[in-house]
């Protein structure tokens, strides 16, 4: 468990809008099905603590697109200039919060809360400002995924919460105790605590998940791990952010699992929806638990996003996400996932795509195949 915590750190839907039973969301929708025909929501002023990181960027596109006000708050030094247009308040979450001071919003997004005492540090100076607090927490706040999971699941502890390094042994119980501090500040009405797993798509400076993209359409002999069957959970970042609007405008309070369908994808689709995409004559060769293990390859980050099925680690793809999709969070097909990430690493320099952040080399890879066939 441990080990895949640390794994996991190394680190077109129109939103607000319920379908109502029986009808169909089209351009149509207005008038052959009145209900659909929600009032716009007023306009908002939305406070995002962040912003500018990985997922920040899309939940501040998705709130500019449906037209409300939003205002970033962080220490401007990453991507500053992300958002010109876009009013940007200097400080940092570390007891540098002067610049939040004597300002109104309707709602806030906490996408970078990591350490317990500064996110209560905010959810304290906003509570007479800022009515709905956001938080984005992680599925590794449960404690065990030795059986299926829900929001209901036992959460992780660590014996000392005064502890603020982020590791991958502290991070799960450490956003548990963010999740409590924003609780016991606001009160559960008017607080939202998303729990979303791998977070994988366009912009991941991670390359957990990009690895098996890009890698598999490059073609050739390619290493897998495990089996075809081996089962894979993500969130694409732009469904989050969907999710994260409607939740913001509907005032959708509670916990949810920000997860796409339990079970429902495999390592075996991740590669023919890669080759679907683009095309390329990949020779998958599948290698077993005990060879993956002899060469310690679950140790180094190598094969990232996957865990052996039957294993503690594999339940990690089984967290059920059915209250999100209740509340309206909807998954857009992977395969998409995989073609916008595929034209976003098109546009990046050669310099940040010559070395992957997670996954292993040609050599490692030819290395291991080699060895594989001649065991």
């Amino acid at each position: 468990m441990d080990k895949n915590r640390r794994r996991l750190i190394q680190a077109g839907l129109v939103g607000g809008t319920a379908l109502a039973a029986g009808c169909v969301q089209s351009e149509k929708a207005a008038t052959e099905c009145p209900e659909v025909a929600k009032v716009k929501p007023e306009p908002m002023k939305i406070l995002v603590l962040g912003g500018t990181g990985y997922i920040g960027p899309h939940m501040v596109r998705e709130l500019l697109r449906r037209g409300h006000e939003v205002t970033l708050f962080n220490r401007g030094k990453r991507n500053a200039d992300l958002f010109p247009d876009v009013e940007t308040l200097v400080g940092d979450r570390d007891s540098q919060l002067e610049a939040l001071r004597g300002r109104q919003w309707d709602a806030v997004v906490d996408n970078s809360g990591y350490v317990p005492r500064m996110v209560r540090e905010s959810a304290d100076l906003l509570k007479s400002a800022v009515p709905h607090y956001l938080f984005i927490s992680s599925i590794s706040a449960y404690a065990k995924f030795d059986q299926e999971l829900d929001e209901n699941s036992p959460l992780g502890t660590m014996p000392d919460e005064t502890v603020e390094d982020v590791t991958g042994e502290t991070y799960g119980p450490m956003k548990v105790l963010c999740e409590k501090a924003v609780t016991e500040v606001y009160g559960a009405a008017n607080t939202t605590i998303l729990r979303p797993t791998y977070i994988c798509g366009p912009g991941d400076h991670t390359d957990r998940f990009s690895y098996w993209v890009v890698r598999a359409s490059k073609g050739g002999e390619m290493l897998w791990p495990g089996s075809s069957t081996d089962a894979l959970q993500i969130i694409d970042p732009r469904d989050l952010a969907l999710f994260v609007a409607d939740c913001l405008e509907q005032r959708i309070n509670g916990i949810y699992n920000t997860v796409t369908p339990k079970g429902g994808y495999t390592m075996g689709r991740l590669l023919q929806d890669t080759q679907a995409v683009a095309p390329s004559a990949v020779t998958p060769i599948w290698m077993d638990l005990e060879f993956i293990e002899q060469n310690k390859l679950l140790e180094s980050n190598s094969l990232p996003t996957w865990a052996p099925a039957g294993s503690e680690e594999g339940k990690w793809a089984y967290v059920s996400g059915e209250r999100a999709v209740a509340a309206g969070m909807v998954n857009r097909p992977i395969r998409e996932t995989i073609r916008d990430l595929l034209d976003w690493w098109k546009t990046l320099p050669e310099e940040r795509t010559s070395t992957m952040r997670a996954g292993m080399t040609a050599e490692r890879e030819a290395e291991l195949i080699a060895a594989w066939k001649t065991r």
